[in-house]
């Protein structure tokens, strides 16, 4: 090691000599490989006669299976080179029409009825990188291609091409497909004829171009062309809508609670609502009815948080709350810094916000001190080193701090009797902190730690709560289902506490009280102590001397005890591990008021005549929930990921698809699985049945759309056929109105159609469709949609996207944790929306109820539910829009409600 030093720096000028070497080498080999492709295809066009070009005014010869031309399309548009699988950027030499030479906004009318599904024409992505490969409208206008090119040989453009020369021509294509991927920087007419005005930005550009007769739209993502035709019906672009939506949103109710993996989340209020957090939403619950009664009640929200809240603190007056957020990013990368805020919970006001730019990676636990009636607050980062610091609560300042410990810290708190003293536990420590404001002045306060001494008692792995008793004593639950109790002591010699102190805290008795570790520990106005265990899911009563009192048993499908919070008179709340919120007693036991997936969530669905939802992902739950009543109405275990999900018309039965190929149909009053059918092995991310509900259609990874048969209650289904020409995965797809065609789009950005009644058949016609009307519209690539697309995006930026029924607006749910409403139809390039912020993770999907009245938007990995709810123009609702950073417009109350 020593001896490398020195001479380090000896090689490293020969070192990139010698990669300056070898990159000149691989150049020049380029430069062959081209020059010989090129020769090669120089031989074969030598070799092929050209195929004679046809006479405008002479009709074309009969083909067999040839698709209908669109009236007024010049008959001598010749097809793409098409290789197999597929397109290349250049085009057969054809006329052109009447206009400005050098341009191309419309593709060449396929001809011949050999075409393979593998070489199939897209209106954009990966097989067809330039629009290409498509019937154009009429006047379209075309690339003349060199006359040295006029030899190129076009696929399927002879009915009477010889077996002997099939071969050859297909050497041909791959020849020029190749040659031109290797040129592609050269000429337009080695480009494929794309328009030099109209060629796209960097590779995560989108941009919009229009034609110059008004007949498409071209736009690019990841510098891919998506071209799509406008409706006969429009005009020009000009006559579509161009602003924001009339129409809002309102937050109506969350559901789920984040207990999986977090804690200090549950309190409550002085006004008796119940407080805890999901995502970017703190959310004060108001229950209804008795003790183990039913759900209801309303729900608020304090929506300033710009990422996931962590943590929560209520004052001593009960009435403000303080919440601390974690680190993140925002959609253009730069990072939000970890803060608190302190805001008054009768106002939904801000109040304070302290610590930005003071604390790394987010806030882990915080706490207001009792004594002095919640003059100061301490918070504990989320560092390596975790960070202790204590704040003026009135003024925001600083006034210590201290690097805490390398281990986790799970809590903190202040005595109820003397705010100079601070108690912190985690990992294998407990923590005794005495701090001195130092006059009040910032950052002048000094903090000293006494670690807390085991002596003779076995030290766990993990304190996880704590409680001080009236006594000043302090119990503590750890990971070995113990509860300790904690006096003041003189120190001793054989086991000093740390920082020098003579007086130090010890265990002076020990209960096992649980089996498992223990999650919460909570004093009751009686005096009592209520503790909660993990494994074994208890809550148990503790009197004085730590004697059992009683217990209840939490059901399992609701998981561990996370949280336990005093409610009004004998009741109490109880947040689970399971992400759910239960209410009642120890004696009546208890009732779920909140419940929630625990893992990221993919799949929504809307009943078709009911305020009723249903939703499925990765923790495998299938959950049907009412939109009224604000609760689940029922939930199975699919033994698999759920990942889509839609109702049949009658709204019998439901269809869900699996991340394994496999689908189920199941009975939505019984639960019952009354069909179970498998196609291919890969993960299946649409299912769709048509609006007669005759058919059901299943977009799979396999790139593949298997359409089925089904029955009038939906209850069996039968192979109809299969939708084969996706070059990519299948990621979303509609039905026509009259539930004969289908619109589709795949991983690799394209769009295409399809006959399904006919035979499952893809439309290579793609101009025909322009005017195609469709029952849904959730394809996040269209002519109506495009506009939702923002500048710069990769194709990824946008999960889901849904029409409303009654067609007015568009909900789009983004990968930055927002969902928009724009104006229905978006087809105009940086159309305006209203941004609606709250979840925590990428919104993966967003449906209307079959009314309209409301939106129901799910969230990734924060596995959230959000119902919005609907306002038209001019109710009581968010604040008017007011322009953002992006081109999107944003209501103050999407962040600040």
């Amino acid at each position: 090691m020593d001896g490398a030093g020195g001479p380090g720096e000896g090689p490293a000028p020969e070192a990139l000599q010698s990669l300056s070497r070898r990159l000149q080498v691989q150049e020049k080999e380029m430069e062959l490989v081209k020059a010989a492709l090129a020769e090669a295809l120089r031989l074969l066009r030598l070799h092929v006669p050209p195929t004679p070009l046809q006479d405008p005014g002479t009709p074309a010869p009969p083909r067999d299976s040839s698709p209908a031309v669109p009236p007024g399309l010049p008959p001598t548009c010749g097809p793409s080179l098409v290789s197999r699988g597929t397109q290349t950027e250049t085009e057969a030499e054809t006329e052109p029409s009447p206009g400005p030479p050098g341009l191309s906004n419309g593709p060449p009318a396929p001809q011949g009825g050999s075409e393979e599904p593998g070489g199939t024409q897209s209106e954009g992505g990966g097989s067809s990188s330039s629009g290409t490969g498509s019937p154009g409208p009429p006047g379209v206008l075309r690339l003349v291609q060199p006359p040295q090119r006029a030899d190129t040989p076009r696929r399927n453009s002879s009915s009477s091409s010889s077996p002997s020369e099939r071969p050859r021509q297909k050497l041909s294509r791959k020849a020029a497909s190749s040659a031109n991927l290797l040129l592609r920087s050269g000429s337009t007419e080695s480009r494929g004829g794309k328009d030099p005005l109209s060629s796209p930005g960097g590779p995560g550009s989108r941009r919009s171009n229009y034609n110059l007769e008004g007949i498409s739209v071209k736009m690019f993502l990841r510098g891919r062309p998506i071209t799509m035709y406008i409706p006969s019906g429009i005009r020009s672009l000009e006559e579509l809508p161009s602003g924001p939506p009339p129409e809002t949103l309102s937050l109506d109710w969350v559901y789920g609670y984040r207990g999986r993996d977090s804690r200090s989340n549950l309190f409550v209020l002085r006004s008796g609502e119940v407080v805890y957090f999901i995502a970017c939403v703190v959310v004060l619950y108001r229950p209804e009815g008795g003790p183990g009664g039913p759900g209801g009640g309303g729900q608020r929200h304090y929506r300033g948080h710009t990422d996931c809240v962590r943590c929560l603190a209520v004052h001593p007056d009960g009435v403000r709350v303080a919440s601390g957020q974690t680190a993140g990013v925002d959609k253009d990368g730069k990072p939000l810094q970890p803060v608190v805020h302190v805001w008054d919970s009768e106002t939904l006001l801000k109040l304070q916000e302290i610590g930005l730019g003071a604390f790394e990676r987010g806030v882990g636990a915080l706490a207001f001190s009792v004594a002095d009636q919640g003059a100061f607050l301490c918070v504990v980062d989320d560092s390596n080193e975790h960070m202790l610091s204590v704040w003026d609560c009135s003024r925001g300042t600083k006034l210590a701090e201290i690097k805490s410990t390398n281990d986790s810290v799970l809590a903190i708190g202040f005595s109820p009797r003397d705010s100079s003293c601070i108690v912190t536990s985690g990992k294998s420590h407990v923590h005794f902190w005495n701090w001195s404001g130092g006059a009040g002045l910032p950052g002048n306060g000094t903090l000293t730690r006494k670690q807390g001494v085991f002596g003779k008692y076995k030290k766990p792995k993990f304190i996880p709560c704590f409680v001080f008793l009236p006594d000043g004593d302090i119990l503590t639950g750890d990971s070995e289902g113990n509860i300790l109790t904690w006096g003041r002591s003189l120190s001793d010699s054989r086991t000093p506490g740390r920082g020098g102190a003579k007086e130090t805290y010890g265990i002076v008795a020990q209960a096992h009280a649980h089996e498992g570790s223990i999650f919460a520990l909570c004093l009751r106005r009686d005096g009592t102590v209520l503790s909660g265990g993990g494994r074994d899911r208890r809550l148990v009563q503790w009197g004085p001397g730590l004697v059992a009192l009683r217990e209840a048993e939490i059901p399992e499908h609701f998981g561990a005890v996370r949280a336990i919070a005093e409610g009004l008179g004998s009741e109490l709340l109880v947040g689970t591990t399971k992400n759910a919120l239960l209410r009642g007693d120890l004696a009546q036991g208890f009732s779920p008021v909140i419940q929630g997936h625990t893992d990221e969530l993919w799949g929504l669905c809307t009943h078709p005549f009911q305020n009723r939802f249903l939703t499925c992902g990765h923790d495998r739950q299938l959950c049907l929930w009412d939109g009224e009543g604000h609760a689940l109405a029922w939930s199975i275990d699919l033994k698999e990921t759920g990942l889509c999900a839609d109702f049949h018309p009658s709204g019998a039965v439901v269809a869900v698809g699996l991340n394994t190929g496999r689908w189920l149909v199941l009975d939505t009053e019984t639960q019952e699985i009354v069909s179970d059918i498998t196609d291919g092995n890969e993960q299946l991310s649409v299912v769709r049945y048509s609006p007669d509900g005759l058919y059901l259609a299943i977009g799979s990874h396999d790139n593949m759309i298997y359409i089925y048969s089904v029955s009038s209650d939906g209850a069996k289904s039968s192979r109809f056929g299969r939708c084969v020409g996706h070059s990519s995965f299948i990621t979303h797809l509609d039905w026509s109105k009259d539930g004969s065609f289908i619109m589709s789009n795949s991983g690799d950005y394209e769009i295409l159609y399809w006959d399904v009644v006919g035979g499952c058949k893809l439309l290579r016609n793609r101009y025909d469709s322009r005017d195609r009307e469709w029952a849904t519209y959730t394809c996040v690539l269209g002519f109506h949609v495009y506009g939702v697309w923002p500048d710069g995006s990769d194709g990824t930026d946008i999960n889901s996207l849904c029409r409303s029924h009654n067609e007015r607006v568009v909900a789009v749910a983004d990968d930055f944790c927002k969902v928009h409403l724009f104006q229905y139809p978006c087809a105009r390039a940086k159309a305006p929306s209203l941004v609606y912020g709250g979840h925590g993770s990428h919104v993966t999907s967003v449906r209307f109820t079959h009314d309209d009245s409301h939106l129901i938007s799910l969230g990734g990995k924060d596995a959230s539910i959000f119902q919005w709810r609907v306002l038209g123009a001019g109710s009581a609702g968010p604040a008017p829009a007011t322009p953002s950073r992006t081109p999107s417009l944003s209501p103050a109350s999407s962040l600040d409600v």
